[in-house]
């Protein structure tokens, strides 16, 4: 057998530490096994999906050891390739959910149509990884496509995946909206943030927070409910806005909100720390507008390509239709 793959082999197992995992499971088994541990449902249920994450990791491990024991080269190979790249996924919220954000940006509604198509894109690429999607919010354009939407995604590395698309992706194409099919160029911006427990250190202070409740809106104004089940929050010292109104029951986008606003918080706190550690290097960048990721051209040729990456495919058709695992692969290798 290969003997660079039997060393890859070797590394990653002790870097996966599986000994520290068990240990991790034997105490949170411990902690469900007592009496009033499913008083907090939610807090049992998160315990629980702990318990289930880590056990997998485990048995990969496991797999792992055995294929080597046994001499299984092709088998061994391709699960060595796979494990490696989870390596790549090793930040402290890398494993968790996220809430993932789309705005449409310069180009009036021909970026709205654009948020929609990336909107289409990623909701493929969440159903290809088999995560589940909740719809937190949805603002639609007015003659066509989306403004901007906010999704909860929950899955094994959602936020892991999910954060290396954060940044502007531009659309080069013949307008449809244009009698003369013009060639236009749009903008819309991705957004990424964890969803943050509430052990972490976010204080929310009741004082700081602004409420509004009003009735959910449909597509052209119309009321989808007739109580005020929408949400609107503001925390007043930093002026962070954040709404919810997709769910039947205020109580639900309430918490919803608040979720919103503890990521949106932390991403702050994360920012700061960010720009203080990069300031001495001169490579810091605010997240924003101004940072273009990823170019998605389909005239007068067809042509994707990562701007941070130079990774590139002129198969629009299958990027578009939320093959994008190659590209995210390729920016978590770069940065780790």
């Amino acid at each position: 057998m290969d003997e660079t793959l039997i060393l890859r082999a070797k590394q990653l197992i002790t870097k996966l530490d599986v000994e520290g995992k068990k240990k991790e499971h034997r105490e949170l088994e411990s902690l469900s096994m007592h009496e009033d541990f499913w008083k907090d449902s939610k807090h049992a249920a998160s315990i629980m999906k702990q318990i289930a994450s880590i056990q997998k990791e485990i048995d990969e491990v496991d797999m792992l050891a055995l294929l080597l024991e046994e001499g299984n080269e092709e088998e061994l190979r391709k699960e060595v390739d796979r494990l490696e790249f989870s390596l790549y996924l090793s930040g402290p919220h890398d494993r968790g959910d996220a809430i993932f954000s789309l705005h449409a940006g310069q180009g009036g509604t021909e970026a709205m149509d654009w948020t929609a198509m990336l909107y289409r894109m990623y909701l493929r690429f969440i159903e290809r990884k088999g995560w589940d999607v909740e719809e937190i919010d949805m603002t639609m354009g007015d003659e066509a496509g989306i403004k901007s939407v906010t999704l909860a995604v929950s899955g094994r590395y959602a936020y892991g995946f999910l954060k290396a698309e954060v940044g502007v992706h531009r659309l080069v194409r013949q307008s449809p909206f244009n009698a003369d099919n013009l060639r236009q160029t749009s903008f819309a911006m991705v957004e990424v943030l964890p969803f943050v427990s509430d052990d972490e250190k976010v204080e929310i202070k009741e004082d700081d927070l602004e409420w509004e409740f009003y009735r959910a809106g449909g597509k052209g104004g119309q009321n989808v409910n007739k109580v005020s089940t929408a949400v609107r929050l503001r925390h007043k010292p930093t002026n962070i806005v954040v709404q919810c109104q997709t769910e039947r029951y205020q109580g639900q986008n309430r918490e919803y909100a608040l979720k919103l606003l503890r990521a949106k918080l932390w991403a702050v706190e994360e920012e700061k720390r960010k720009k203080e550690e990069l300031a001495v290097k001169g490579a810091y960048k605010t997240p924003g507008w101004g940072n273009q990721i990823r170019s998605y051209v389909l005239h007068p040729y067809h042509m994707v390509k990562d701007l941070r990456t130079q990774y590139e495919t002129s198969n629009t058709d299958r990027v578009l239709d939320g093959d994008i695992e190659d590209f995210i692969m390729a920016y978590l290798k770069k940065i780790s």
